[in-house]
């Protein structure tokens, strides 16, 4: 028979034990066409990548399913018709993986890192405030002053020529 793995979400207003209701109601499914669920994963409620249904997060749930493919296709046709399921998906697999999903490991990992300590951080690094700001600080305002450098030249050199040109017609 083969093998798939399945995960699914559901909707992010029903609860734990519901999700759980719905795991259970479908392994009935699988079993009643002749498959089996090895392993099911509540990965809990997680933000979603973009919005569906006006839902920002879901319930996250695994299953490995050994079944045929007619017991898939009745479980998956229960789910286009539960409104409680957002999204699923369904991949078929050469085996099953042995022990925790990919998930699981990592959850496992980030909780012996430990707390993150607070300004550790690249971004806490960079100096605030608004851009515009930030170009004010620095080349922006030698620039401003070279150019207020080159408005006192030109105003001088105006103010020399002004009077050059007095002193001509006095002269004549």
């Amino acid at each position: 028979m083969p093998h798939y793995e399945h995960v699914f979400l559901a909707r992010p207003d029903v609860s734990a034990q519901q999700v759980d209701q719905l795991v259970e109601t479908y392994k009935s499914i699988i079993a009643g066409g002749g498959g089996s669920v090895a392993k099911t994963e509540y990965w809990g409620l997680k933000p979603i990548a973009y919005r569906i249904n006006k839902n920002r997060k879901a319930h996250y749930t695994l299953m490995n399913i050994t079944a045929p493919h007619t017991a898939l296709a009745e479980m998956e046709r229960q789910m286009r018709l539960n409104e409680d399921v957002m999204r699923f998906l369904t991949i078929r697999v050469d085996e099953l993986e042995e022990g925790p999903s990919a998930m699981m490991r990592r959850e496992a990992r980030d909780d012996r890192r430990g707390p993150r300590r607070e300004g550790d951080r690249d971004r806490d690094r960079r100096p605030r405030g608004r851009p515009a700001e930030r170009a004010e600080t620095g080349a922006a305002k030698q620039a401003d002053a070279e150019a207020g450098k080159q408005t006192k030249t030109e105003t001088e050199t105006d103010s020399e020529a002004a009077a050059e040109t007095e002193s001509e017609t006095e002269a004549s």
